[in-house]
């Protein structure tokens, strides 16, 4: 099949509907009507020779043809964008929307509060994060990016590691006055009150275990509290419910401030990484590559 000019105009309404998750959604940003996007939709099927979109009165979806293709060719929409910048002699390149798929806690603690050096620094780019419990499909939501603490989990995508932050054993100063401070791991299933996150996987919590180096000590703790959101989390200990463990990049802050207090610093070796998952590095835009490379820094800060 010999190339058609037409279809970058086709491809750029693809992607304008799996941004804006409907017709009519994306033909406002794009100043056409819900029938011209249609039609434009159609046209590339008919080019392509693949249906896009499950269609029924009151959604759309990619169809499993029509996500593998635009999977495929969106770097290199963004490419096509980055190079007409270029070569239109902007001075930045870093610009257009750029769309993060993240969860709550990474939201709240560790991206918008630190956020603000970045996007002065690239006053052309409008960066949309979104929360959401899991990765979900990125492709057939539009996204750019995502990012996720915890091990990697299978994907077609490129995968980088950003960060790895510790896991940290903390209380609050009330609490520690209360009912003391452990001095060996095993003393917080003594008594303590420990809060309790929720594995989405099985339902229970998630174990407890102190490093040392290569020495590891489980410890089964219990408690009153399980939440399952870190923010949740962070503020019953704040509240003096009893001890939670934390990430080091949430609860630094918190340390600093005395408003809470790590026990066990020398059983602090465990480390818990950050992920970001993004389309071909081959390809990847200018956008995606300065924001993954300005969270690396963030966890370079002290």
């Amino acid at each position: 099949m010999r190339f058609d000019g037409r279809l970058l105009s086709g491809l750029g309404v693809l992607s304008a509907v799996i941004e804006a998750g409907s017709f009519v959604r994306a033909g406002e940003a794009l100043g056409l009507t819900q029938s011209a996007v249609s039609r434009a939709i159609a046209r590339l099927e008919q080019r392509v020779g693949v249906r896009m979109f499950h269609r029924t009165a009151r959604s759309i979806a990619l169809t499993q043809e029509g996500r593998r293709f635009y999977e495929a060719v969106a770097p290199h929409l963004t490419g096509i964008e980055d190079a007409a910048i270029e070569a239109g002699g902007a001075s930045e390149v870093v610009r257009g929307r750029l769309r993060v798929n993240v969860d709550g806690a990474i939201g709240q603690f560790v991206l918008t509060p630190r956020i603000q050096p970045f996007l002065a620094r690239h006053p052309d780019l409008m960066l949309d994060i979104a929360v959401r419990d899991r990765m979900g499909d990125m492709v057939a939501e539009g996204f750019d990016v995502c990012i996720r603490f915890g091990f990697p989990e299978p994907s077609s995508l490129t995968c980088r590691l950003l960060l790895e932050t510790r896991v940290l054993t903390c209380a609050s100063p009330g609490y520690l006055a209360r009912n003391g401070t452990p001095k060996q791991p095993r003393d917080l299933a003594r008594g303590h009150q420990c809060i309790l996150l929720r594995d989405p996987a099985t339902g229970s919590h998630f174990e407890w275990e102190f490093l040392r180096g290569k020495k590891a000590v489980p410890v089964k703790v219990s408690g009153q509290l399980m939440v399952n959101d870190t923010g949740a989390l962070l503020g019953a200990c704040l509240g003096g419910q009893g001890f939670a463990q934390l990430l080091d990049v949430y609860a630094r802050q918190f340390i600093e401030a005395g408003s809470l207090v790590q026990v066990l610093p020398e059983w602090a070796d465990e480390m818990f990484p950050l992920y970001a998952y993004h389309h071909s590095p081959k390809l990847m835009s200018a956008k995606v590559r300065a924001f993954l490379d300005y969270v690396v820094s963030l966890g370079a800060r002290p």
